[in-house]
């Protein structure tokens, strides 16, 4: 992310979150400026509408479209990570998973259409992906965010969605010696865990130099219900084998429904007729320990001129524990036995007919005893320069931003075939008995279960990134042109480079390379418990079931014998390498028509791109069996674009601002799908390779709104935009690998299979995106004296997009990640030593993942409600009562219809106290 264009001063604006206290603050720079404008002074005033206040001067100062918050803003309210801290923003909503926010979507667009960017550096993450982990980043970090929706030439590319520009606090940005400390303990209503957190800042200043640190620490336990696994599973898994199942598959069908085939082995009329895949009852107990820290030493003599040091470290743990009992209806043993309900109308538009409610032959039923365990380290260091002359300004910044992740990943498992009926409900699934012989009932009978293996899988990724900058502001007074008021002109060097090692193993026996218990251990062999005693809480919340297995925790010390480790394939490994250049200059005028002041920001940006890509390339030998390349092979690539942009105002009347932008963006392809590898998923007959010609997604796009400005910070802002994307990544089908052989856990054959190939690609064709977005940030004292101190502060974004998911029926959806309509909508009401805020978030439904490339999976459209409480004891000690969903909304999802659902998610909320001190 480029330094912002004219803006002399180094960022600033209110204390980090959770430990900061409200304030009022001062800008400064020219309002004409392109690019994003910072709070220069803070004074201590307790007044969370200052801080709205501060966010409106922003967007108001700002050339292009844009929303801020500052550190207060955020401090009073409930919020678990960084991405929950940033979800009240106008267009701003969050993903969730398992009751925690982790990624951030801008304007109901995915993700990865998100740039973000922490003191100037775009943020290198532990995923294989651009998209930021949030998760792992404390909100305390933040001093100031704003998120800019029309990028000027000054901006790193811009992101298609948005940037996300956070900023952390300097030494200089207090006017007084200060020390900040804050304590808060939260209870989950499931775990029924208390967590701690502890947080400070302490900065000073003396003479030219100044000094800030800041610390934060977080316990996170969070206990999750789920009856979830429900997906399509097209009767082609079944219907296309040449033996008996296929035949068996066949004539059941075509007794209980009525359906019939020309030819069952041909996927185009089999992939219509759809059963459960698998159902599942699931607990999930998710640890986090997370620690962040923020340093920062700055030398500033004089107000024109200023040298910065900023550090930020950071440590996430997280161990994700999930229990399962899980019934999977398409295994390899099985097909149909008896068909006791279908439905052909709820999906005819497509031809497609559901099996509600079906027994089949050989169930395989799995208790799974699984556990993640994520260990990120974090760090970024950058050096700032900001030096302003009597017309000219210059800005510079060098920086590194580096993650490094280990993931570990176990699963005991064992398994049982036998009869069974597997039906929706209206909570997700259940598999029940069935009338067959053999049938059993799968929550009470451990002895049934045979020892499969113990599944480990070990994970490392190196993600580093380099950048420089220098950026030089000219103000110019021209006496034959005197509406050119800047010049603007700089340059930036980016080296990023991911690295990834894997490997498997799978544990048969008590000693390396023993397979003595496959098949022979069953599940009682085992120290077994109840799974309400297993995780904290109690009992099994759902549907009231109980089932007893083997917890992590005894796994772990069953089944990793001395010695045990997890070697790393070298076939897995990748590495890429990517290099960017770019040069960028735009200009800034400033004049009247009749009695309208109009500025206008135009420039374009040169971006040249090279790119190397490190692997082992899949290889097929003679003999028809799969591999790698014995060494390293490397694919190099490039591509060079002109980013042009431009963003004007029109002040029509006081207070009132016609806006207007247009540019050009730019968002790369995911590193790990520019990497030479290949993936394989087994049971799906599937490979997934990695594609090093991919080039960027594209966005031509254009906004013009209107914004009124009234007093006391209030805002009304109406806003239309149009996105034409082009170049989207989607993944396709592009080969075969015939005859691949197919082995169980104990080594025995399973079979020779065609496996396809699929790899991403640019999708051909562009796409359009429209939008509404409408801002309202009302203080209702306005109105009326005895409504002093209460407000209102809403947003609402509506997107019509004709982006079309990946389905291969030729289902059109929108694409994966896109929610038509967000809102937001907060509530307050303050005094000298009283506050309380209520805040409503929603995000509609949204296409979550498209099932085999078929069936699209939509998550429910989901509504949080928040609160938060303080009250000041004494000017410096502030008491705070928090809440964070407080009406237990359950987290839900269906395939293609609501009538199909695939998951019912709960997390429970979470309520917390807290004490803040400031000095």
């Amino acid at each position: 992310m480029e330094a912002d264009a004219g803006a002399p001063a180094p960022a600033a604006s209110a204390l980090p979150a959770a430990v900061g206290s409200d304030s009022v603050a001062v800008l400064e720079g020219n309002a004409a400026a392109g690019g994003v404008q910072h709070l220069e002074t803070i004074q201590v005033t307790g007044s969370y509408s200052r801080s709205l206040e501060q966010a409106v001067d922003l967007k108001r100062s700002n050339i292009g479209f844009s929303d801020s918050i500052v550190a207060t803003d955020v401090a009073d309210f409930p919020e678990q990570n960084l991405a929950e801290a940033l979800q009240r923003m106008p267009g701003v909503t969050i993903e969730r998973s398992k009751g925690l926010g982790t990624k951030v979507n801008v304007r109901g667009l995915p993700s990865e259409y998100t740039l973000v960017s922490i003191n100037d550096l775009a943020t290198a993450s532990g995923s294989g992906g651009r998209d930021v982990e949030f998760d792992m980043f404390a909100s305390e970090i933040i001093q100031q965010v704003t998120v800019q929706k029309s990028p000027t030439a000054a901006d790193e590319e811009g992101g298609i969605a948005g940037a996300v520009k956070i900023s952390t606090a300097r030494p200089f940005d207090y006017n007084e010696r200060k020390l900040v400390l804050s304590a808060e303990a939260a209870h989950n209503s499931i775990s029924e865990k208390v967590d701690p957190h502890f947080a400070f800042l302490a900065s000073d200043t003396w003479g030219d130099w100044g000094a800030l640190v800041s610390y934060s620490q977080a316990k996170r336990t969070n206990r999750t219900d789920a009856n979830s696994g429900i997906n399509f599973r097209p009767a082609t898994r079944f219907l296309a084998d040449a033996g008996s199942r296929g035949s068996q598959a066949a004539a059941v069908l075509a007794r209980d429904a009525g359906v019939t085939f020309s030819n069952r082995r041909n996927a185009a009329e089999t992939d219509l007729v759809v059963f459960q895949d698998k159902v599942g009852d699931r607990v999930y107990l998710n640890e986090q320990d997370k620690w962040g820290a923020t340093a920062s030493l700055q030398y500033k003599p004089s107000s024109t001129f200023s040298l910065s040091f900023d550090a930020m470290r950071g440590g996430y743990d997280a161990t994700e524990d999930e229990y399962d009992a899980a019934a999977y209806s398409a295994s390899s043993r099985s097909t149909f036995d008896t068909i006791h309900a279908y439905d052909a109308s709820t999906l005819s538009e497509y031809g497609m007919v559901v099996l509600r409610d079906v027994s089949y032959t050989a169930t395989q039923h799995e208790i799974l005893s699984k556990q993640r365990s994520n260990k990120t380290d974090y760090s970024q260091y950058s050096a700032a320069l900001d030096w302003k002359g009597e017309s000219w300004y210059i800005d510079a910044m060098a920086g590194y931003s580096g993650a490094e992740k280990h993931s570990d990943y176990a699963n005991l498992k064992h398994v049982a075939y036998a009869p069974s009926r597997t039906r929706w409900t209206d909570q997700g699934g259940e598999t029940i008995r069935s009338a067959r012989s053999g049938s059993f009932d799968m929550y009470a009978s451990p002895d049934k279960y045979l020892f499969e293996a113990y599944e480990t899988t070990l994970e490392k990724v190196v993600d580093d990134k380099y950048a420089a900058q220098v950026n030089i502001t000219k103000l110019l007074d021209l006496a034959f042109l005197p509406a050119l008021r800047k010049l603007q002109f700089g340059a930036r060097y980016t080296d990023k480079s991911k690295q990834r090692q894997y490997g498997e193993l799978k544990i048969t026996g008590p000693r390396a390379g023993d397979s003595s218990w496959v098949n022979r251990r069953t599940l009682a062999d085992n120290p077994l418990q109840w799974i309400g005693d297993i995780v904290p809480g109690g009992d099994y919340s759902i549907d009231g079931r109980n089932w007893q297995q083997m917890s992590n925790a005894d796994a772990r010390a069953t089944f990793r014998y001395p010695g045990f480790h997890t070697p790393f394939e070298p076939g897995q490994y990748y590495r890429v390498d990517e290099q960017v250049a770019s040069l960028y200059a735009m200009t800034d005028f400033a004049f009247d028509i009749g009695a309208v002041p109009v500025t206008i920001n135009a420039g374009a940006r040169y971006v040249d791109t090279s790119v190397t890509s490190f692997g082992y390339h899949p290889i097929q030998r003679p003999d028809g069996s799969t591999g790698y390349t014995d060494t390293p092979v490397s694919r190099d690539g490039s591509y060079k674009n002109v980013l042009p942009s431009m963003n004007a105002t029109a002040e029509l009347a006081d207070g009132l601002l016609l806006r207007a932008a247009a540019s050009k963006t730019l968002m790369r392809p995911a590193l790990t799908d520019i990497a030479y590898k290949r993936t394989a998923s087994w049971s799906s007959f599937r490979f997934t390779d990695g594609n090093p010609d991919l080039k960027p997604t594209y966005a031509k796009q254009w906004e013009v709104g209107l914004e009124k400005y009234l007093d006391n910070g209030a805002l009304l802002a109406a806003s239309y935009f149009r996105k034409n994307i082009d170049g989207v990544v989607v993944n396709s089908l592009t080969g075969v690998v015939r005859d691949v052989a197919v082995y169980n856990a104990n080594g025995s054959l399973n079979g020779i299979y065609d496996f396809d190939v699929y790899q991403p690609v640019n999708a051909k064709g562009a796409y359009q995106v429209d939008g509404v977005e409408l801002v309202a940030q009302l203080p209702l004292g306005m109105f009326h004296p005895l409504l002093e101190g209460f407000g209102i502060n809403g947003n609402y974004t509506m997107l019509d997009s004709s982006l079309a998911g990946e389905s291969k029926l030729g289902i059109r959806t929108p694409m994966p990640g896109l929610a038509e309509k967000t809102w937001n909508l907060t509530a307050y009401y303050e005094n000298s030593r009283f506050d309380a805020r209520l805040s409503y978030n929603h995000k509609g439904d949204y296409v979550e993942t498209i099932g085999y490339d078929m069936y699209p999976i939509w998550r429910d459209a989901y509504g949080q409600l928040d609160m938060s409480i303080g009250y000041r004891i004494t000017d410096n000690i502030k008491l705070s009562l928090k809440g964070i969903n407080l009406t237990n909304e359950i987290t839900s999802g269906y395939t293609m219809d609501p009538s199909f659902p695939t998951m019912y998610e709960a997390s429970g909320r979470r309520i917390s106290l807290g004490l803040r001190a400031d000095f």
